[in-house]
Formats: C-alpha cells, sequence, structure tokens
C-alpha cells in the first residue's frame, strides 16, 4: 500500500502544480517529515488528505470501471460471476476471471474462445456459458433468477 500510497501522492502534486520542494515543505508541515519514504502509512494518509484539502482529485487509475456489455445476456453472465465470488465459489472477481473461467471450461468444446467474453455475439454460446455459470450457483446454494 505504501509504494501505491506515494504514487498517488506524486499525482496529486503534479496536479496541483507542487514542485518538490513545495511538496516537501507541505509534509514537514502536515506530518513533520520531509520524506514520504520516512513516513507510516496513516502519515502518508494524513499528505494525502491535506492534498485533497488542496483540490486534488484523484481519477481512480487502472481501477477504472469498465463499461457495461452491450448484450444483456453477457451482461447477465457477468451478474452470476459476481454473485459466485461473492459467495466465495470462485477466486478470481470480475471480468479477468470470468473471461480466465471461459477459456478454461469451453475452449476444447468450441475450438477456440475469445479473448473477451463481451465480444461474443453467438447466442448459443452465451447460452451455454450462463447455464454453466447457473450451475455453479445451484451446487453453491446461490439464488438465480431467470
Amino acid at each position: 500500500m505504501t509504494a501505491a500510497m506515494i504514487r498517488t501522492i506524486h499525482v496529486g502534486c503534479r496536479q496541483l502544480g507542487l514542485d518538490e520542494d513545495t511538496r516537501r515543505e507541505l509534509q514537514l508541515r502536515v506530518v513533520g517529515k520531509a520524506s514520504l519514504s520516512d513516513m507510516t502509512p496513516a502519515e502518508q494518509q494524513k499528505v494525502l488528505d491535506a492534498l485533497k484539502a488542496e483540490g486534488f482529485t484523484p481519477t481512480g487509475g487502472a481501477k477504472a470501471k469498465r463499461a457495461a456489455a452491450a448484450r444483456g445476456d453477457v451482461r447477465f453472465c457477468h451478474v452470476l460471476w459476481g454473485k459466485l465470488h461473492r459467495a466465495g465459489a470462485v477466486d478470481a472477481a470480475g471480468a479477468k476471471g470470468l473471461n480466465a473461467f471461459v477459456r478454461a471450461r469451453f475452449e476444447k468444446a468450441w475450438g477456440a474462445t475469445p479473448i473477451d467474453i463481451d465480444q461474443m455475439r453467438d447466442w448459443k454460446q452465451i447460452a451455454a456459458v450462463i447455464e454453466a455459470l447457473k450451475g455453479m450457483c445451484k451446487r453453491a446454494g446461490i439464488e438465480v433468477e431467470r
């Protein structure tokens, strides 16, 4: 968490137009330490909070939300996968985990699978994924509507 916090602080300083000397002065004023690497995570959080008070708005970076799939049946696959993850039935969350499941489960039967489930267009293949996910939900004791 410390490295990510330091990167966020540096991004905040760039966004606010603070040079290195000004950043160090801010850190000294807020927590009494000029070096981010000498700070505890709690102290780094105080510096980040001070940057936010100055107008810094973190954007979310790599964790930005993925756009919803164009097809309703594919979105339903994501919903089922999310239920399975929240119930602890699968380890990998999100589209990355769902895509890995589709590849592992259907690649031999189909000969090839798409890199991303959101790109699937064959309704028969999507229906097969839905049925597989519904079966997993049933075995995990998860209620599924539809």
